[in-house]
């Protein structure tokens, strides 16, 4: 029989490791999961909804997996529905996925990784390596517990650690001036002498978001691995980066196959201190507040060809700007060779590509600039389905919903103060 996908729903009691728990429960009933939402509770308090899609043959393996989340002490509620539409429909006030609306709202993607952090798969480099898996659970615990407003855990990285680190280090920074963006380039001496880059030591994260902030009000947050692709795009509205701390096993320092620390810092960090490149990135961002899950996966798609694999123009030739090249060696030499089909950004078509996870991209997307890359991406967030437009008060570190006719007012007056600054700057040239 074929498999179709079923929407299960369950309220779980706030506890560390309380996700965990419930995964376990599905892999128990030898089921797949394909997506994972969830919001704050309002029936359980404190504690989280969530809503989970498996691949199921029959109505007998569903019951299987209900009965397995059950026995699980701190789930509340199990229950099927057809969809997730068909649960929302029961309330006016759950007509789009539950978003984050203020910063500490981020808290609640804490526990919520759906892949590596503390378990490792089979074919990880470390998963056979009882020191490093112990290393990995000892830094992603600091994760796990962070909260907003508190100071951002500092890592004392073993010899181990910072020789891996070097090793990376000193080859991609030998390629950068070949291959990397120019705005990439302005930005990493800044980051060397302001952040302690460098081939011998492992920057703190704690320090680069101070420098981020103070460049395009950018920070960046602890995280236990990979988040949901909606959790993850929700978080840059705020301009938040969710970054790993843990370092790939020492045994293969040339390859990992999850983010860590070298693809963040060295691929990802620089331009986020480039305003225009903050821009596009939180573009993307707010564009995913309450957005469909098809919607979702175009966004996450036009992230993936530009912050992960983005080329772009400059003069004559092209260069590189996207983390997962920038981190590596590989994949930057193949991007910018003549190998593989480079195509001109245009969001509406970029969000339809199709792209591999594991190997190089057949396929790259070249943009003329940042800024160009951002009015398009601008126009193609009009046609999403989205009923409300919102905007990110960087005062109160707030995202507002423009659903209703005072707050477009308040909105309008806002901009006409802008305009009149404007104005006067210009008339004092």
């Amino acid at each position: 029989m074929r498999e179709q996908r079923t929407t299960l729903f369950f309220s779980v009691r706030e506890k560390i490791g309380a996700l965990d728990e419930c995964l376990h429960a599905l892999k128990a009933a030898n089921v797949s999961m394909t997506r994972i939402e969830s919001r704050p509770s309002k029936s359980v308090v404190p504690g989280y909804d969530f809503f989970v899609d498996i691949d199921a043959k029959s109505k007998e393996v569903v019951q299987k997996v209900i009965e397995e989340i059950k026995q699980v002490g701190i789930v509340r509620d199990v229950r099927y529905v057809s969809s997730i539409e068909a649960l929302k429909s029961t309330a006016s006030s759950e007509q789009v996925p539950w978003f984050p609306r203020k910063l500490s709202d981020l808290d609640t993607f804490a526990e919520k990784v759906l892949e590596m952090g503390e378990e490792l798969s089979s074919d990880h480099p470390g998963a056979h390596d009882p020191v490093y898996r112990k290393r990995r659970l000892e830094i992603v615990q600091k994760a796990k517990a962070y909260r907003t407003g508190q100071p951002l855990p500092r890592i004392e990285y073993t010899q181990e650690e910072k020789d891996t680190w070097k090793q990376v280090y000193t080859r991609l920074h030998a390629m950068y001036p070949k291959y990397a963006c120019r705005e990439f380039l302005h930005v990493f001496p800044l980051l060397e002498q302001n952040c302690a880059y460098g081939p011998d030591e492992i920057p703190q994260i704690e320090d680069i978001s101070n420098f981020l902030k103070d460049c395009t009000g950018f920070t960046l947050r602890p995280v236990m691995g990979l988040l949901t692709p909606r959790d993850f795009l929700n978080s840059l509205a705020f301009r938040v980066f969710h970054s790993t701390q843990y370092i790939r096993h020492h045994s293969n320092p040339y390859y990992t196959p999850e983010p860590d620390c070298c693809h963040e810092l060295l691929g990802h960090v620089p331009l986020f201190a480039d305003p225009n490149f903050a821009e596009l990135a939180q573009e993307i961002g707010l564009a995913s507040l309450g957005a469909s899950d098809e919607d979702i996966e175009k966004l996450a798609t036009i992230f993936w060809f530009t912050a992960e694999f983005g080329l772009c123009r400059e003069d004559t030739h092209i260069r590189a700007y996207g983390a997962g090249l920038l981190s590596s060696f590989g994949e930057l030499e193949y991007a910018l060779s003549k190998s593989p089909e480079k195509r001109s950004f245009d969001p509406s078509m970029t969000a339809l590509q199709k792209y591999p996870i594991t190997e190089y991209q057949p396929v790259y997307f070249v943009a003329d600039s940042f800024r160009d890359a951002t009015s398009k991406l601008r126009e193609f967030n009009m046609t999403m389905k989205r009923p409300f437009q919102v905007r990110y008060n960087p005062y109160t570190q707030a995202v507002e919903v423009l659903d209703s006719k005072d707050k477009i007012q308040h909105f309008a007056r806002s901009i006409s103060s802008e305009m009149q600054l404007l104005a006067g700057a210009l008339e004092s040239i």
